[in-house]
């Protein structure tokens, strides 16, 4: 299969079509049912998608994805085909409109194949919260892919799309990208649009990029970046140039408090701690910082994204649209029922928890203080910026787990330890693929950068890249 765009365009210059592009696609798809990736197949409008490429290709206009294969999260809007963000609520809803990140890539001539399971409104951190099952990790059977867009990162690294589009509220890109062996991306807040992702916690919510190498990562980021007037908090900062990952030597932070975790896993730590040395032996300069906020960052978080939820799911109460309890009478019933029936467990948590801290009495206590501390992250990862290039950090404390072995909500909310920094801080994060564990399974490093410098990031995580291979 063609895994790459590189491998996609050259099967095309050889005189592949690229309706067979789609199709061998499709027939992968078909062959790996058991993952439970897909929701949904596209089947006729991609070929049909397929057809209008290879019409372009052959009077020469075809654009920069021509007959690569995308697989989009189920959050993710796209006109006459069905959404539901993995819910009970939404079944069968279909969108008015595209995203304005999935129609740039459209415009660019990607064919789009399906879209992919993720946790239910893209809550969770191992991609068992779908009203439509787990998605199992292509690596080892009966285990979590990572979340919450797990669909995503299965589909591209069991080579079932060239790239997948997931988002990241709180590592959701990233994780599942670590347990799937796969570069997974959170851009800076504002750099992507968000307008046509259904929303989470609108403050933290960013649409990633799943890919196997990181060529791909960038080009696709590079064609969906930029200021969009349907989305008031897209930044107009001018595009980048990430057309040559250039090496950089320079200053690498390392914040101990991460490196030395007492729950990091031995080999995920001395992989770190190896990289280091590596990164010394190149020439760069690594500089340690203390970060006293870790046991803060999980808790603030979630206060914050969960009041975030509460307001921005009164929207779906069986009367604007979704799911209508059948057996109700008046109003409240309407509303009630129609919520209790339409969502799942975990979703109700957050709904519920989000409505508490915003409440009268504990609004203080809770919501205003989570954000005065969301301020000081923001204000202490600024100052690493001041010494330091980028930052090295582990993505995930552990390679992925069973599916079923964490039931306790806390535990599993630990899950982002690493990864919730850069939304809380609105920084780009990547995860790196890193040298495959003991236990057979994949995990990654993370590399963030300040806001906006996507350059780097692309640049030192090109050389980790290298160094961790």
């Amino acid at each position: 299969m063609m895994h790459t765009i590189a491998a996609v365009k050259e099967a095309l210059l050889s005189g592949v079509t690229a309706l067979s592009i789609a199709e061998q696609y499709l027939q992968r798809i078909s062959e790996n049912q058991h993952l439970n990736a897909f929701l949904e197949v596209f089947t006729e409008s991609s070929i049909n998608q397929a057809k209008i490429v290879d019409e372009k290709l052959k009077n020469g206009t075809a654009g920069k994805l021509a007959g690569v294969v995308i697989g989009i999260k189920d959050n993710i809007c796209y006109k006459g085909h069905k959404v539901s963000a993995a819910s009970k609520i939404l079944e069968g809803f279909e969108s008015l409109y595209t995203a304005t990140a999935l129609q740039r890539l459209i415009d660019e001539d990607a064919i789009i194949i399906g879209r992919l399971n993720c946790d239910e409104f893209a809550m969770g951190g191992s991609n068992e919260n779908s009203a439509y099952g787990s998605v199992e990790n292509n690596w080892r059977k009966n285990h979590v892919p990572g979340g919450s867009s797990g669909g995503s990162a299965v589909a591209v690294s069991a080579q079932l799309c060239t790239v997948a589009l997931g988002s990241d509220t709180g590592g959701s890109v990233r994780q599942p990208a670590s347990w799937t062996n796969t570069f997974g991306l959170k851009p800076t807040y504002g750099r992507i649009s968000r307008y046509g992702l259904i929303a989470y916690a609108s403050s933290f919510d960013q649409i990633g990029v799943f890919a196997n190498n990181l060529e791909d990562t960038s080009l696709v980021y590079s064609i969906m970046e930029g200021k969009d007037e349907m989305d008031a908090t897209s930044s107009s900062q001018p595009k980048g140039n990430y057309s040559e990952l250039k090496n950089t030597k320079g200053k690498i932070g390392v914040i101990k408090d991460y490196i030395n975790h007492p729950g990091l896993d031995i080999e995920v730590a001395q992989t770190l701690k190896s990289l280091i040395e590596k990164l010394k032996s190149e020439g760069h300069e690594i500089v340690e910082f203390d970060f006293p906020y870790l046991d803060h960052v999980v808790p603030t978080y979630y206060v914050l994204t969960t009041a975030e939820a509460s307001s921005n799911l009164a929207r779906f109460d069986g009367v604007h649209y979704g799911h209508r309890s059948q057996v109700v009478k008046g109003v409240e019933q309407t509303y009630t029922l129609s919520r209790t029936e339409g969502f799942g467990p975990e979703v109700k948590r957050r709904i519920m928890t989000g409505t508490f801290v915003l409440s009268q009495g504990y609004y203080d206590a809770y919501y205003t203080k989570a954000q005065k501390v969301r301020r000081l992250l923001k204000n202490a990862t600024d100052a690493f910026f001041k010494d330091v290039d980028a930052l090295i950090l582990p993505t995930t404390t552990s390679t992925a787990f069973e599916i079923g072995a964490i039931n306790d909500p806390i535990q599993m909310y630990l899950q982002d330890i690493f990864t919730v920094h850069a939304n809380l801080t609105g920084n780009p994060a990547i995860n790196v693929p890193g040298p495959i564990h003991s236990s057979g399974l994949p995990f990654g490093v993370q590399v963030m950068t300040a806001p906006f410098k996507e350059d780097i990031l692309f640049a030192y995580a090109n050389q980790i890249e290298a160094l961790l291979k």
